[in-house]
């Protein structure tokens, strides 16, 4: 398995993360076999967020690897949770960065993870009424206390993290953004530039270059989707040549089509990476194999076009 060094503090983690968002999907024995077989593959990074479950699938997490008890383990496993998006009675009722929140949210997720500290901590979807000074006092707060090691966005823009780094002056080490073959305009308005056509309209603020030039890691969600959680692309009719495709280059390494998609993120040189969301012991060993292999510039840009993305 590959690894990567995320943001400019270069913690080392597994190059695909493992995301825990339909872990209550799982009882507690398939919880159980899940993660083990996650550990056994080196995927040690785990992804969780305060309404994944409306919480639950962080008590399962920690319920099915015993946390309180392993000590031992903690120190192996890297946790990274998300907050920010307010729910009431299971609606979501906004978003709310603000100090109290954040403060709060993070003391019930510890709770929950049954763990003293978080490796990182990420910000849901933006919060329009962000006072970044807020923000930054919680983040200050949850430092000093050694309750959160790193500190992250997802979903941001480059302006919006700018306007928080203007407040908080240690550097964020991810932003999580949607991001697969099939949902990719944040790589192909880079391709398309100074042209007329969609492909060329800039929608993310140049997020993917701003990310490296500021060390900032992407981390790739629903990165075997397309659209808004429209669905998976392996398979589908609706994406024939680019299944053709990946099914064709996988073959040549060994590897399924579905890895193979995942593979064609980790050859970006922005050290993309991919949440995978399954909760399939044996998919998810499937996709880890896509960390043991490097595809060539011309399968990259091949899978590119095969999900009807186009090259001026």
């Amino acid at each position: 398995m590959k690894t990567l060094q995320i943001g400019k503090a270069r913690l080392e983690t597994p190059a695909i993360a493992v995301g825990c968002m339909r872990l209550r999907t799982l009882d507690r024995s398939g919880a159980e076999r899940y993660l083990k077989t996650a550990l056994e593959l080196g995927l040690n990074f785990f992804d969780h967020a305060d309404l994944y479950g409306g919480g639950e699938c962080e008590t399962l997490f920690a319920d099915a690897l015993d946390l309180s008890l392993r000590s031992d383990l903690r120190d192996k496993i890297i946790l990274q949770s998300k907050c920010g998006i307010e729910k009431r009675d299971g609606k979501t009722i906004g978003y709310n960065f603000s100090k109290s929140y954040i403060l709060r949210s993070v003391d019930a997720i510890l709770k929950r993870l049954r763990t003293d500290y978080l490796d990182l901590l990420v910000l849901h979807r933006p919060d329009a009424l962000m006072e970044p000074e807020e923000v930054a006092e919680a983040f200050e707060n949850l430092s000093n206390a050694g309750k959160v090691h790193q500190f992250g966005v997802s979903n941001h823009s480059p302006r919006q993290i700018k306007l928080l780094q203007n407040c908080w002056k240690e550097p964020l080490a991810v932003n999580q953004l949607q991001l697969s073959v099939a949902n990719c305009s944040l790589i192909s308005a880079g391709i398309n530039v100074n042209l007329q056509n969609d492909a060329a309209v800039d929608r993310d603020g140049g997020i993917l270059d701003y990310c490296r030039l500021h060390d900032i890691t992407i981390q790739a969600w629903s990165p075997l989707q397309y659209g808004f959680f429209e669905g998976s692309f392996i398979g589908s009719e609706k994406f024939p040549e680019l299944n053709r495709v990946l099914n064709e280059v996988g073959a040549a390494h060994g590897i399924s089509a579905a890895a193979a998609a995942i593979a064609w993120l980790l050859r970006h040189p922005a050290g993309i990476q991919p949440v995978v969301g399954t909760m399939n012991p044996d998919h998810l060993r499937d996709l880890a194999a896509a960390g043991d292999v490097t595809l060539s510039r011309e399968e990259w840009y091949a899978i590119y076009m095969a999900a009807g993305n186009q090259l001026p």
